[in-house]
């Protein structure tokens, strides 16, 4: 799975697609929630128009290694069910690897106001990221065959 979303032909479209999904995921929030999120991720996006398709980008490798797991688990246990609809069902398993990177990654950043902002944000990452499993599923089931 690392190989073919990674694969010099397909890591771009992949980046451009997640950076998409975030964008809308992060659109779809309401309330004050909402609001404190999409200003952390305005912040994020500050330092350069193309921040999160580069950072996606960067990430890759790391982000389809934590879900490849997930993803033979489906496809040996349950193949016929939607991969958007296993990534539903599998939601807090999902938001737990993806999360398991940016925790490090912000441990380890040196940049203090997107460690800071993510810090902030942390909390209510998990249920965002449970939120947006289905859609990462479904990305997901584009790009692989």
């Amino acid at each position: 799975m690392v190989e073919t979303l990674t694969s010099s032909g397909k890591r771009r479209a992949v980046a451009l697609d997640v950076a998409q999904a975030i964008d809308e995921e992060v659109d779809s929030k309401s309330g004050l929630g909402g609001l404190a999120l999409k200003g952390a991720y305005k912040i994020a996006r500050a330092s350069s128009r193309d921040f999160v398709p580069d950072t996606v980008e960067r990430l890759l490798p790391e982000f389809a290694a934590k879900l490849e797991p997930i993803v033979e688990e489906h496809r040996r246990t349950t193949p016929d069910v939607p991969l958007q609809v296993y990534f539903a069902s599998r939601a807090g398993d999902v938001a737990d690897a993806l999360l398991s990177l940016t925790d490090e990654k912000a441990r380890r950043s040196s940049a203090g106001t997107i460690r800071s902002a993510y810090e902030k944000m942390r909390p209510a990452a998990r249920r965002h990221v449970e939120e947006a499993a289905p859609r990462i599923g479904g990305l997901l089931a584009r790009h692989l065959p």
